[in-house]
């Protein structure tokens, strides 16, 4: 790069790359309020705790789990996601310390 030339944050790149797909912005926004936007009937976890199982996931989206476990991966390697296990399901909740770190480093960025 020239000198002077501007070098993005990495982490905030890969994270704008996970969102830049309509359902994973999607998916991030319903679980900012979980109990509004997914059915939880029988949820064995918190969702505010522990997270959303993706098997109500997959009902809210209407699209198959495989799909929807690879759009959740997506989120978990830009890290606006964690996933939890609980026996044989995974659950998903959001990083709100990292989004919040993101949504700062955008905003020095720009």
């Amino acid at each position: 790069m020239a000198e002077g030339a501007f070098s993005p944050d990495p982490d905030l790149v890969e994270a704008l790359r996970a969102l830049a797909n309509p359902v994973r912005l999607q998916l991030l926004v319903w679980l900012r309020d979980p109990e509004r936007h997914f059915s939880l009937d029988g949820a064995i976890a918190d969702p505010a705790e522990v997270g959303v199982c993706v098997s109500h996931i997959t009902a809210r989206v209407g699209l198959a789990q495989s799909t929807v476990s690879a759009y959740l991966a997506e989120l978990q390697r830009a890290g606006l996601v964690r996933a939890t296990r609980v026996g044989k399901w995974t659950h998903y909740r959001r990083d709100e310390q990292r989004i919040a770190r993101l949504v700062a480093t955008l905003g020095r960025t720009l």
